[in-house]
């Protein structure tokens, strides 16, 4: 049987299980998703949104949207790939070590 968990870099069995308990609880996705139109119909022209994302299912809809905007002419994009902490900020900070920051511009 494969380690699960220990050691570097492993993430324990129950931490998935609980953060998907989290959101589903707190309705984390539709916040994210309110958030982003809230945003989008608040920011003026030159206005830009970041937004920082603590795992993919954050990450791949702000992602979508951004680009979704971006075509229809609503935004530009600024971060062409997300941005993610430096070595150094997650040795200083390991819970910064799964952020990925996106921005765009309203236009």
């Amino acid at each position: 049987m494969e380690k699960v968990y220990g050691g570097r870099g492993r993430v324990h069995p129950a931490t998935k299980t609980f953060q998907a308990l989290r959101i589903a609880v707190n309705s984390e996705i539709e916040q994210l998703q309110a958030g982003l139109q809230a945003a989008l119909r608040l920011l003026k022209k030159g206005g830009r949104l970041g937004v920082i994302a603590y795992h993919s299912l954050e990450d791949r809809i702000v992602k979508r949207f951004i680009a979704e905007h971006s075509k229809n002419g609503q935004l530009r994009l600024l971060t062409k790939k997300p941005i993610s902490a430096s070595p150094e900020e997650r040795r200083g900070n390991p819970s910064s070590r799964s952020a990925k920051l996106r921005a765009a511009e309203r236009i």
